[in-house]
């Protein structure tokens, strides 16, 4: 016995990493459907040892599923999201578009999973932005022991965050940059991505702050606690997968780097690696096609009384993305619905 499981952006990598986790976590699926655009009907999409055919996104009807993960942009969610919600599928939602609705939990399931008891009120739940989940990842083990008063990160996000045609264009300009005559334009991003460090991500707000690093302000205070103070800086880098994080906290009573260390070590999801030697740490290649959220680098910050630093390395399509939402439906299974 199990759930009637469908995955809407099956061709992205998002939803492709979504179907090759509920495989890998031999989640309860008694039947499948992927769904995407016109333009992607009958692409085959791999689940386990199956090839499912994609079905039309617009023509489906949702009546009799239980669970819809969804992974496309917010415009086409606004559309089908609330078609599926209204069918009686819970829809658990990797866009931007339901994260700030009070009425949506936005679930991290290490740090807030009882917050999934409210989807009912939309039917919906909302998977947070993918720099966002590794940090509070960290931060919840941390905040129970010491409180947080104020967080400090400097994120260096992988292409893959921003799709399959940046990571065409990282590759290609990186190519076009050893071959004369054959160099690549800036498409993507505003600027060359290879072999460069862009310190923009999202549009630019009114404050100065990119729409990126309104979000990991936001969606931290309300994953959780809306009392601590966030401040972030949000810059791509040429890397394909794997979104890397240093993150200074000021607790308001002083927690020892050794402490730390062992409530990180204990905490859920994460895998503390960090030998103070050569390559005694966790880098975003270390990290692909990896569950846990790593750590490294922890250590005393001298400057002010109650802080710490560390390193926050995750797969972005994985934790900060499709596997988060695969555990939101095994926590929604466990707590709230019932198997068919």
């Amino acid at each position: 016995m199990g759930y009637k499981v469908v995955v809407v952006g099956a061709t992205g990598n998002v939803g492709r990493e979504m179907l090759n986790i509920l495989a890998e976590r031999e989640f309860p699926v008694d039947e499948i459907a992927v769904l995407a655009s016109r333009r992607s009907l009958g692409t085959e999409c791999s689940f386990g040892d199956k090839t499912l055919k994609c079905q039309d996104l617009e023509h489906f009807d949702f009546t009799g599923w239980d669970i819809a993960l969804f992974a496309i942009g917010s415009d086409a969610t606004k559309v089908y999201a609330p078609k599926a919600a209204a069918a009686g599928c819970v829809v658990i939602d990797n866009s931007s578009l339901y994260r700030y609705d009070p009425d949506v939990p936005l679930v991290v399931p290490e740090v807030n999973a009882a917050a999934v008891d409210g989807y009912t009120k939309k039917n919906i739940i909302a998977n947070p932005n993918c720099s966002t989940a590794q940090m509070v990842v960290a931060l919840k083990p941390l905040h129970d022991r010491a409180k947080i008063k104020r967080v400090v990160v400097s994120t260096y996000q992988s292409v893959s965050g921003t799709g399959k045609e940046a990571m065409d264009e990282l590759w290609n300009q990186t190519k076009g940059v050893f071959v004369p005559g054959q160099e690549v334009a800036p498409s993507v991003y505003p600027k060359q991505i290879a072999f460069n460090v862009i310190p923009h991500i999202d549009v630019f707000l009114d404050s100065g702050d990119t729409k990126e690093e309104w979000k990991m302000v936001t969606e931290t205070k309300k994953i959780v606690d809306p009392k601590i103070k966030v401040t972030a800086t949000c810059v791509r880098v040429p890397v394909f997968v794997g979104h890397a994080e240093s993150i200074n906290v000021e607790f308001e009573d002083f927690l020892d780097w050794e402490e730390a260390t062992e409530i990180l070590r204990e905490a859920p999801g994460i895998l503390v690696v960090d030998k103070r030697e050569a390559g005694g740490y966790i880098t975003p290649v270390d990290c692909v096609g990896e569950y846990a959220t790593y750590i490294s680098r922890i250590r005393q910050d001298a400057t002010i009384d109650n802080g710490i630093n560390f390193w926050c390395v995750s797969d972005n399509l994985r934790k900060g993305a499709a596997l988060n939402a695969v555990q939101i439906a095994e926590v929604l299974g466990q707590r709230c619905l019932k198997k068919g």
